[in-house]
Parts: structure tokens; C-alpha cells; sequence
């Protein structure tokens, strides 16, 4: 027992040291083997996106390290999206397994390369320039930003043969991104670690990066890296549905009460057009007043109903032909107008023949008789855009899309009724208004073109004022197609309005070029020109009606009086209006002639700015909005872009061939960029989103407010304003919205209050993405609107 006991203590004496050595061994060769680890894995491991077995590992981690404002950040996509981009990340991870173990062995980056790539980078910038600093920094957003596009353009082989990867380097220059992307030489795009595993999940979780095969202008806004470093779009989201996300906001649940709105127009209440208390008080309706806007003083927040059986609306084009009955009931126009095939009742479905009043076999056929009639007219070439008077349910509109013609249709809310819903619901571009005692909400010399069928409207009263409005919305060059009874009836009425007007656009110096007749409907056409100099203003022997005093501005159009004047042609070489736009469709991406002495939005040179701001646009559509975020793009057709500026959302909608067509909205706080609009060839209007929209409830499907409520709710009820929204909003339609985060944590709120579905959310440096699809829920508390009942 003795040999025992001594023996034990003498081994582990003698061990002492003897296992001391062994241990260091292992420790270094540990040490060791975590430095290698660390060189070689860590540029390449991401906690932010992977793979969908480490989905709650990940999740873990980015509960730790990212803020509340971060919220959905891969959107809600559907688990067979998920579960297809998952096998997509599985199969990158595997094609690039080899380009991961040839990352730089001390995982850092050659400081000569870096160098290299920063001086590459401020080469770039100093080549071209964004538009401002939104434009400059809005890759935290996902967008593209210039440095990356010239790279990708002038600077992309002197970076693939120098750079095969870089460190993340702030500079604090808003235009060095803080996630800095550089193309492999297999087209992929990947983003290099940050110097430590905390900063990189706190960069990989706000920031996402994309991969493209062979575009190197790339949009980074919805994509997250998986494991190797490839990047690939809501790879982990597959088991979203089943474990969602941790870090939400959290609702306050009493903070919005919502309630339906009661009035006496129910389902399709327009809170500014149906101001009844307004309307009452009115001391004379004979211009139209009662068709005005009147908004009421309570800022409401109540939703409107929908109607009884109300579903999703057909889409487009069947929907130029035929719509739910349920979601416009209303037969008055059927019994009307049904002999002149404006419309009839098909079963459950309205159905439009596409006739008219002056064309009730067909609007196609009245569309080629204006053409034949002057053949200068050139649908779709010279005339693009143009304003349809009194477009009854606007079918004229509606198959002119056919001869790549734009039209803005109008008409107000009165006793033909529902004609602007019936084309909104048709797919067809339309808003409501009047020819009353306002100018119209455009900018003057917009159109190229005007049309009146049987409008109603009495140009030859009172010296022709409402003619003279249409004079300032005409462009010079442009034409005014009158087709109307006077010109072919000659009964004493008709005969009179015709010497009137023939008197009237003759002292307005318009020259009557044509007068038409359509055989097969029995009508016929006069087809007037406004004049594109001032010599017969000047040598008129009456100056009436009088030319308008300088000090007019002939783009005041928000409620502002009608003026009985006309204002001068532009001559000068840099003026609006002195030349016609380009040809469609290259108006649509060329920079106006007359930008080039101005100065931009956001101070830079305007043409620059426009450039740029297309470019933008097309990246953050192409690589974000179509296929990123859960929209179902086959199911839109209505848009709004509620804070248009140079027009480049919409202007990138129709060069990707998407079949949508957008109301480009300039709100009347911000730079006066709607003449830009139409000048390419879109449609747009002046509003105060302090106030409710002049369209009916559910009108579109998908709005786009970019850096709109954050400037909005400084003097606005936010709340009020998400209320028009929603009345604007058709269920299962979509709201996109960019702005900052404190604005973005907001709306998200709201819309969980409403039931809203939330897509997509996304935040970083204090900016932020969100797109909601509205849903069919509405409360069941009632809020009477006094102002509302008749």
C-alpha cells in the first residue's frame, strides 16, 4: 500500500511537468489552428443570412446586435419563393467553394489593392456626379450608387484585374459607402469581412449585398449573403412563416383606434369632393362651384368601407372590356348612355363596347379618324401626351394605349355617375375635375394634344374663359380636337355656339386647320392649332381677349383663379416651349433642351440630375421591386408615384416594358419638377397631401412615396395622411415607402394597426425601406362625418 501511495505521489510529481508540456503543445497547436480558422473562414462567414439549418443560431445573433428599427428585414416572402432561393444559395454555395479558399490566407487585404481601388473609386467620382446626396448614399437602401456604377462601367476591367476583394472603409464622405462592393471576375458580386466577427454582424445584418451575372450595375437592396459569401436573395426566409422574426416593433394597441367612416356616399366617399356642410354654404353654383374641391376643416381618420361583394378587379386588358358589377354598382350610365355603347350589364360584369358619344361604333375607328383627318398628329410619335375633357367612362383614353398614347382623362363627379371609376376600375388613367372657377392642377404648355367629345363644356360663354385655360395647359404647335354638334348641326343653337367659337379661337390666334367628317358615326371634327410665335398676338386690332401681365405664372395651377388672358409664346432659345420634345420614345430618357442652364433638385447641374436619377431608379426596380419584395406585379396596373420629382420611377417602369401606367403626383411643397414630367412623356398632377386625393376610393394598386411622410408630417396629421392612403389603396394593393427610419418605424406601426401585411422591412444608418400590402380588413366602430352627410 506503501509502494502504492509513494508511487502515485512520485508520478504525479514527476507529471507535473511532463503534462505541462503536452497541454502547451496542445494550446499552441490550438492557438494556432483557431488563427488559421479565423484567417481563412472569417472573411467569408456571415450571421446575418445562413443557410436555412443555422436559421436560429442566426437569429440569436442578430437579436444581440441589431436595433429595433430593424425589423422583417428579408420581407414576407411565400415558402415556395423561400425554399426556391434556398436550393438557388445551396447550389452557389457549392459553384463557390473555390473562390472562398482562395481568399487572401490572413483573411486581409493587401493595402496596396485597397489603395488602389479607393484612389479607382475617387477617379470615378470626380468623372461624374449623382444628383445629391440622397442619390449619393443611397446605397443603405439598396441602391446603386455612382462610384459602383462607374466601376462597373469605366473603372470595371481596371478593377477585376487588380482587386478580387476588399475591407469595408469608412471615409465620411457620404458619396464612400460604408459596405464597398467590387465585381469578381465571374461577374458575382461579394462583400468583404469587417475586421472583427461583432462588426461583421453588425454590417452584414444593415447591409445586403447582390450578385449578378454579368450586370455590374447591381441593385443591393433586398439580397443577404449566405455562408460563403455569394449573395442571393431572402435565402433563409424558408421557415419564416413558421419562426418569425424576434426583433419587431412593438404595437401600441390603443394608440390607433381606426373606425369606418359614415356618410351619405359610403363606399366611395372623397373627402374633398364630398364636403356637403362646404357645398351647402355655396352662394352660387353656375360655374361649377358645387364640382370644386371644398375640404373639410376636421382632419379625419376614418376608413372607408368597401362595397358589398366587393373582389379583387380583373386585370388588365381584360379589364378595358369588362369589371366586377359589385365593385362599381351603378346603372345610370347603362340606361343613359347604353344606346351610344359606352357601357352595359353583362351578368356580374359591366362590360364596355369602347363607343362614346361621338364614336359609339368604336373608339379605335374615331382614333384613326383624328389621324387620317391630320396626319401631323402622329399618335405615339409628336403627340404622347394628351388631356381628354369630360372623358365620360374614357374609353378614348383607354385605346389609345394602343397607339402608345398617354392620356390624362377627366371629368367630374356629378350626374353621369361613376364615370372616373369606372375607368380607374377599367385599368384607364383618369382623375376628377371641372372646368369651374380654378385652374386646372397642371402646369402650363404640357399637353401635346386636347380632345373634347360632347364634353359639356361651354367654351364660348363669357368671352371663352374656360377655352383660354385650355390655351394655357396647350402646348405651342399643339391642337385642340373639338368634336361637337355645332360643327355638323345646324339647328339656330348649334349655329350660334359655332359663330362664337369660330370668333372666339380666332382672337386667340389658334388656326382652324381642318374640319373633319366621320361618315360612319355621323359626327364631325375641328381640329385647331395654337400658334408657336407672338406675331399675330401683336397684330391683332383688339387686344381680347388680353394677353396675362408678366408677373402671371402661367405653372401656378393649385388654387389659383381662372385668368381671362393668354399668356406670350416662349421665344427665347432656353425657354419651355420654344421647341417641340423629342420624338417618343427617346423624350422619354433625353434631358430636355432647356435643363441645361438650370440647376437641379439638389443643386447640381439639372441635366445631370435627371441622368442620374433615372439610372437610379431602373437598379433599385429592376433588382429590387420585381423580385424582392412579394409583389405580384401581373396584379398591378394603377400606380402613383407619390413624390415624383424628375419623373424617373415612372420613366423606369415603362422602359422595363412593365404594363402599369403612373400618376406622377409633385406635391405643391416641393421643387416644380411636373413640367419635366410631361416634357418625357408621362402624366402627372399638383396636390397637397395635407388634403385628400381628387380620385375615388380604391384606385390604385401600388403607391411609391419616396422621402414623403418624413417632410410631411412636420405640418400634417400622419395619421390622417395614412388614412387617403388606405381610401386610395385597393385591397391587396401595395405601398412602398423610402424615408428615414424614425418615419418607417411609424407607418409600420399604423400598418400593423390596420392588418396590413408587412413585405418587406429594412433599415440601416438611420434610412429605410417598407413595402405593405393592404388587406380586406376594416373596423367595425362607425365615426359619423357631420361634414359628409347631405
Amino acid at each position: 500500500m506503501a509502494l502504492g501511495k509513494n508511487s502515485r505521489g512520485d508520478g504525479r510529481n514527476s507529471s507535473n511537468y511532463c503534462s505541462t508540456v503536452p497541454v502547451a503543445v496542445f494550446v499552441a497547436f490550438c492557438l494556432v489552428g483557431l488563427w488559421i480558422a479565423m484567417s481563412s473562414i472569417a472573411p467569408d462567414q456571415d450571421p446575418v443570412m445562413e443557410v436555412s439549418e443555422t436559421i436560429n443560431e442566426v437569429k440569436n445573433i442578430a437579436n444581440q446586435t441589431v436595433s429595433s428599427k430593424f425589423e422583417d428585414s428579408l420581407g414576407d416572402i411565400s415558402v415556395e419563393s423561400a425554399t426556391r432561393e434556398s436550393q438557388t444559395s445551396k447550389s452557389q454555395i457549392e459553384s463557390h467553394s473555390e473562390s472562398a479558399e482562395t481568399e487572401t490566407t490572413n483573411g486581409q487585404i493587401d493595402d496596396n489593392q485597397l489603395k488602389g481601388l479607393t484612389e479607382a473609386l475617387d477617379e470615378s467620382k470626380s468623372d461624374k456626379s449623382l444628383a445629391d446626396s440622397k442619390l449619393g448614399t443611397e446605397n443603405s437602401l439598396g441602391e446603386i450608387t455612382q462610384q459602383d456604377e462607374i466601376v462597373g462601367e469605366s473603372k470595371e476591367e481596371k478593377i477585376n484585374e487588380n482587386i478580387q476583394s476588399m475591407r469595408n472603409q469608412s471615409t465620411g464622405d457620404s458619396n464612400v459607402e460604408s459596405l464597398v462592393e467590387a465585381r469578381t471576375e465571374n461577374g458575382t458580386w461579394s462583400t468583404q469581412a469587417a475586421e472583427s466577427n461583432e462588426e461583421k454582424v453588425n454590417e452584414n445584418q444593415q447591409s445586403m449585398t447582390n450578385q449578378s451575372t454579368g450586370d455590374s450595375k447591381v441593385e443591393t437592396l433586398v439580397e443577404a449573403r449566405t455562408e460563403n459569401g455569394t449573395l442571393s436573395t431572402q435565402a433563409a426566409e424558408s421557415k419564416r412563416d413558421k419562426e418569425p422574426e424576434k426583433f419587431s416593433i412593438s404595437i401600441d394597441s390603443s394608440k390607433y383606434d381606426w373606425k369606418l367612416c359614415n356618410t351619405t356616399s359610403g363606399s366611395e366617399y372623397i373627402p374633398c369632393l364630398d364636403n356637403w356642410k362646404a357645398i351647402k354654404k355655396l352662394r352660387s353654383i353656375s360655374h361649377y362651384e358645387h364640382r370644386e374641391r371644398h375640404c373639410p376643416d376636421e382632419v379625419s381618420t376614418c376608413l372607408v368601407s368597401l362595397p358589398e361583394g366587393y373582389r379583387s378587379p380583373i386585370r388588365w386588358p381584360k379589364s378595358r372590356e369588362m369589371i366586377w358589377y359589385n365593385n362599381a354598382p351603378h346603372t345610370k350610365l347603362v340606361e343613359s348612355k347604353g344606346h351610344q355603347n359606352w357601357i352595359k350589364v353583362s351578368g356580374e360584369y359591366l362590360s364596355f363596347p369602347g363607343g362614346g358619344t361621338q364614336f359609339k361604333y368604336g373608339a379605335l375607328h374615331y382614333i384613326e379618324f383624328i389621324q387620317n383627318s391630320l396626319p401631323n398628329i402622329a399618335w405615339g410619335k409628336r403627340s404622347r401626351v394628351i388631356l381628354d375633357v369630360g372623358c365620360g367612362v374614357a374609353s378614348f383614353g383607354g385605346y389609345l394605349f394602343e397607339k402608345d398614347v398617354l392620356t390624362m382623362s377627366f371629368a367630374p363627379k356629378d350626374v353621369h355617375e361613376a364615370q372616373v371609376q369606372f375607368a380607374l376600375e377599367r385599368g384607364i388613367p383618369a382623375t376628377l375635375g371641372v372646368m369651374g372657377t380654378k385652374r386646372l392642377p397642371f402646369p402650363g404648355s404640357v399637353f401635346d394634344l386636347l380632345h373634347c367629345a360632347r364634353c359639356r363644356v361651354p367654351w364660348h360663354i363669357e368671352g371663352g374663359k374656360l377655352l383660354l385655360e385650355l390655351n394655357r395647359v396647350l402646348r405651342p404647335g399643339g391642337y385642340f380636337v373639338w368634336s361637337a354638334t355645332p360643327i355638323y348641326q345646324k339647328d339656330p343653337e348649334n349655329a350660334g355656339i359655332w359663330k362664337d367659337m369660330r370668333a372666339i379661337t380666332k382672337s386667340m390666334c389658334w388656326d382652324l386647320v381642318v374640319i373633319a367628317k366621320d361618315k360612319l358615326n355621323g359626327v364631325a371634327a375641328a381640329i385647331y392649332r395654337k400658334p408657336t410665335d407672338n406675331e399675330c398676338y401683336e397684330k391683332r386690332p383688339k387686344n381680347e381677349p388680353p394677353m396675362c401681365s408678366e408677373s402671371d405664372d402661367p405653372n401656378a395651377a393649385w388654387n389659383v383663379s381662372l385668368q381671362a388672358c393668354m399668356h406670350k409664346v416662349p421665344v427665347g432659345a432656353s425657354e419651355r416651349g420654344t421647341i417641340w420634345p423629342e420624338q417618343w420614345p427617346l423624350r422619354l430618357e433625353k434631358p430636355p433642351y432647356w435643363l441645361n442652364t438650370q440647376t437641379g433638385v439638389y443643386g447640381r447641374s439639372a441635366p445631370v440630375e435627371f441622368t442620374a436619377d433615372y439610372k437610379h431608379w431602373k437598379n433599385v426596380i429592376s433588382h429590387s421591386y420585381l423580385n424582392g419584395m412579394g409583389i405580384n406585379w401581373s396584379s398591378v396596373r394603377n400606380v402613383m408615384d407619390m413624390k415624383a420629382v424628375y419623373g424617373g420611377f415612372a420613366a423606369a417602369l415603362r422602359a422595363l416594358k412593365l404594363n402599369v401606367w403612373v400618376m406622377n403626383v409633385v406635391p405643391v411643397d416641393s421643387p416644380d419638377t411636373l413640367p419635366i414630367i410631361y416634357e418625357r412623356g408621362l402624366i402627372g398632377i399638383y396636390h397637397d397631401w395635407c388634403e385628400s386625393f381628387s380620385t375615388y376610393p380604391r384606385s390604385y394598386d401600388l403607391l411609391n412615396a419616396d422621402s414623403l411622410f418624413s417632410t410631411l408630417k412636420e405640418r400634417c396629421n400622419i395619421v390622417a395622411a395614412i388614412a387617403e392612403v388606405d381610401r386610395m389603396l385597393r385591397p391587396e394593393g401595395y405601398l412602398i415607402i423610402r424615408d428615414n427610419e424614425e418615419t418607417i418605424g411609424e407607418i409600420e406601426n399604423m400598418a400593423k394597426s390596420l392588418h396590413y401585411d408587412i413585405r418587406f422591412s429594412y433599415a440601416k444608418n438611420g434610412e429605410g425601406l417598407l413595402c405593405l400590402q393592404k388587406t380586406f380588413w376594416r373596423p367595425t366602430k362607425v365615426e359619423t362625418l357631420v361634414s359628409a352627410i347631405a
